[in-house]
């Protein structure tokens, strides 16, 4: 692991945390790619793609259950509770923006207010057919497919599939955050998928500080990082942001 020296915040402006399925691992939630994660023990085709949703949406929305029931028994870790406290000690003309992968809302949990989710979530569902959106409790969201209320059609997470495209104010409120960007962390993501892989380039072409934090070395490596800190983001991260976390 790497002994990181402590951030100083009130140097930057405008700050930037992409994070992934990595931040959530001490929360007790499985990783997308590594050992035991959901991508290595299911099939992505059957489970998490637009062409799957329109074969099986009931077999999708009882994947994503299962999904749901694991996040309902999750609690924010010390890494989601760091980067809410250096929220709360922004300055005036200070910004912090979460740019999320991960789809278990517990950023908000933890007390972030700017939080950008890229992939959807989890705690909410939508019709497959008309515009109904509603709020899903996770300790009490059904295991089957429920229909819609308005349509009849089957409802589905409010995620981003695989071969789906994220939605537009989605894509824009992230690049408007990286266009005024002057420190760039991403945290607990391989930083490989689309667009999020191109994020740390858009941050240095802004002559953004760019910091890799991860259990491993990105492979191949990625030049646009200036900086690897390696170790568990729950560890590791409250001791780059220079912040005491209960």
């Amino acid at each position: 692991m790497t002994t990181p020296t402590p951030i100083r915040v009130a140097d930057y402006r405008h700050i930037v945390l992409l994070t992934g399925a990595g931040i959530s691992a001490a929360s007790g939630l499985p990783t997308y790619r590594g050992a035991g994660g959901l991508w290595t023990t299911h099939n992505v085709a059957q489970y998490a793609t637009g062409e799957a949703l329109k074969a099986d949406p009931r077999g999708v929305w009882e994947f994503f259950a299962r999904v749901r029931a694991l996040i309902a028994a999750a609690a924010p870790n010390k890494a989601h509770v760091a980067i809410a406290q250096v929220e709360q000690t922004l300055r005036a003309g200070q910004t912090l923006t979460v740019l999320t992968q991960n789809v278990d809302g517990l950023h908000q949990l933890a007390g972030s207010s700017n939080v950008v989710e890229l992939h959807g979530s989890l705690r909410q569902s939508r019709c497959t057919r008309c515009d109904y959106v509603r709020t899903e409790e996770l300790s009490s969201s059904p295991a089957e497919c429920p229909a819609c209320p308005s349509c009849s059609a089957c409802l589905r997470a409010a995620v981003v599939l695989f071969d789906e495209f994220l939605d537009a104010d989605v894509e824009r409120s992230a690049k408007r955050a990286l266009r005024e960007c002057d420190l760039f962390l991403a945290v607990g993501t391989s930083g490989t998928v689309s667009p999020a892989s191109n994020f740390v380039r858009a941050a240095r072409h802004e002559g953004a500080r760019t910091i890799y934090v991860n259990l491993e070395p990105m492979v191949p490596a990625n030049p646009e990082f200036l900086e690897i800190v390696l170790g568990p983001a729950d560890v590791v991260l409250p001791a780059l942001l220079g912040v005491a976390t209960p």
